[in-house]
C-alpha cells in the first residue's frame, strides 16, 4: 500500500501527517517507508535531529522517476508513504502517479478549499492513466466548536472526493513534535495519538485493506 500526501499549497501540515502516519501503521508491526519526495526536505531534515532511529525507514527522493522507481524500492516493506511537494511539477504528478490512495489535507481556509480543487484536478489527470487510483481529503489543522471548523466540512463536499471522517485537531503537540518525534511518542495515550491512530484506520478502510 502507497499512500501519497499531496497539496499544492504550502503549510498545509503534509509532513506533520506523513510522518505521524508512518508511525501508527509501523506500530501495527509492519515495515514502513517514509519517502520524502519534497524538495524543502523537511521530513528528511526531521528524521536528522532524532537523537534514535525513527520506527520506520526515511529516504529522501525529490525526483520526478518516483512512480518508476519506488516498485523496486518496496522491496522489504510493506507499505510507503510519500510526502510530495507544495506546488504543481513534475514530481508532485510522480508522487501522485506512484500512489494507491492520495490523501490531499485541507486547514479550515478558503486558500485551503482552492488548492484541494486544483490538486484534485491534478489526481483526476493521473486517473486517466492509473484508473484505480483512489483519492480522500482530511480536515487538517481543525479548530473545535467554531464556525470556520464547521463550515469547511460543508464547502469539502461540493468535492466528488471521499471526506474522511476522521478530522486531525489544531494542537501544540504537533508543533511540538517536529522537533524529531511523533505524537505517538510524545503522549501515545493523547488526544493527537488517537486522531493520527485513528486517520491510519480511516486509510485503511479507504483502501479497502482488512489489515495493515
Amino acid at each position: 500500500m502507497l499512500v501519497t500526501l499531496a497539496s499544492l499549497k504550502g503549510g498545509a501540515g503534509k509532513s506533520t501527517i506523513a510522518v505521524n502516519l508512518a508511525h501508527a501503521i509501523a506500530k501495527s508491526g509492519k515495515r514502513v517507508l517514509l519517502v520524502d519526495a519534497d524538495p524543502q526536505g523537511s521530513v528528511s531534515g526531521w528524521a536528522g535531529i532524532r537523537e534514535e532511529p525513527p520506527p520506520f525507514v526515511v529516504v529522501g527522493m525529490a525526483r520526478d522517476t518516483i512512480h518508476k522507481e519506488l516498485p523496486a524500492m518496496m522491496e522489504g516493506f510493506d507499505h510507503a508513504v510519500i510526502d510530495g511537494p507544495p506546488r504543481v511539477s513534475a514530481i508532485a504528478r510522480s508522487t501522485i502517479l506512484a500512489a494507491d490512495l492520495v490523501l490531499i489535507p485541507v486547514q479550515p481556509s478558503s486558500y485551503d478549499v482552492w488548492a484541494a480543487s486544483e490538486t484534485i484536478a491534478v489526481v483526476k489527470e493521473a486517473q486517466q492513466y492509473k484508473t484505480d487510483l483512489k483519492c480522500a481529503l482530511v480536515i487538517n489543522r481543525k479548530i473545535a466548536k467554531t464556525g470556520i471548523g464547521q463550515e469547511i466540512g460543508t464547502a469539502l463536499k461540493d468535492f466528488d472526493i471521499p471526506l474522511l471522517a476522521t478530522s486531525i485537531g489544531q494542537r501544540v503537540i504537533f508543533a511540538e513534535s517536529s522537533a524529531g518525534y511523533t505524537v505517538l511518542e510524545l503522549e501515545p495515550a493523547g488526544v493527537a495519538a488517537k486522531e493520527i491512530l485513528s486517520l491510519s484506520k480511516a486509510v485503511l478502510k479507504t483502501l479497502g485493506v482488512a489489515k495493515w
